[in-house]
């Protein structure tokens, strides 16, 4: 069980680092959304699966499944709408910063 954890955790690890490349690297809002709203979502769902394994059944694992469900609803549908508002406003780039 602990290998199973272990792969979990860091496999989602790996996306949360991809997911923040990709927003740092991408010039695009739509491109940045896509990157958040994806590598993000796996990322931390799989932390959290990693997480409720190491628990085991119980209360605790209860919870942190229940926070995995309401991180899999929630992050999608706020990422949807950013998007949405960005495309309202015609907002397709960030601006540069620095000089």
């Amino acid at each position: 069980m602990n290998i199973v954890t272990v792969v979990l955790i860091c496999t989602g690890i790996f996306f949360l680092l991809t997911g923040a490349v990709g927003i740092v690297r991408f010039t695009d809002t739509y491109s940045r959304m896509h990157a958040a709203g994806k590598c993000d979502t796996l990322g931390l769902l799989l932390v959290l699966i990693g997480l409720a394994c190491y628990q085991g059944i119980g209360t605790t694992g209860l919870k942190i499944f229940l926070i995995a469900a309401f991180v899999f609803l929630t992050s999608p549908t706020a990422t949807h709408v950013i998007a949405r508002a960005a495309l309202k406003h015609h907002f397709t780039v960030f601006p540069k910063e620095g000089p």
